[in-house]
């Protein structure tokens, strides 16, 4: 068991480098920092619960009732992250490792499970479940943007892969449960 933990974690933080790593352009550098500094706040409760909230307030049904499944996903799965956060404290990747990028004034919490990857995803499932029409033309999109969440978290410094893996499943999941429900 203690052989597959330490290939499990020289491996996850290989990937975590290789992601944090900067090219030697500063042009691509500074684009691909901007738009993952960007889209990494659409991961952030305020983007998540207040864009819901709009939905749910001022659009026509279904996309309404998507809307409050998205507020109660992204407000329930929080409860599991904040209990985990609480019990299982991995220090950030920018504070054990040695050489990893971050931003500026980032997160000292505990790192496991990635909240703003759990927040996008609980965000994501619902419109994607409100018909069969919508899933061909949304799919993509909610692609793009909860891994560009995601991806972001690690390139930022913030978090290992398997705290994005652990928050995408849980936000998922929450999700899922709600919309079902």
């Amino acid at each position: 068991m203690n052989r597959m933990m330490f290939w499990l974690l020289i491996n996850e933080q290989r990937m975590l480098l290789w992601v944090n790593r900067r090219t030697a352009r500063p042009v691509v550098d500074a684009w691909l920092g901007g738009w993952l500094g960007m889209v990494t706040h659409m991961g952030g409760a305020t983007f998540t619960l207040v864009t819901a909230l709009l939905c749910a307030i001022l659009a026509p049904e279904p996309w309404q009732s998507a809307g409050w499944q998205c507020a109660a996903a992204v407000a329930i799965s929080h409860i599991p992250v904040a209990i985990v956060k609480r019990n299982f404290r991995r220090l950030r990747p920018y504070q054990a490792l040695p050489d990893v990028h971050t931003c500026r004034n980032p997160l000292r919490d505990s790192s496991f499970p990635s909240g703003h990857t759990t927040a996008i995803f609980a965000w994501l499932t619902p419109w994607l479940l409100v018909d069969a029409a919508s899933l061909s033309l949304l799919l993509p999109v909610a692609l793009v943007i909860g891994l560009s969440v995601a991806w972001s978290r690690m390139y930022l410094g913030l978090h290992y892969p398997s705290d994005v893996a652990a928050g995408a499943l849980l936000g998922s999941l929450t999700s899922a449960l709600v919309a079902l429900s």
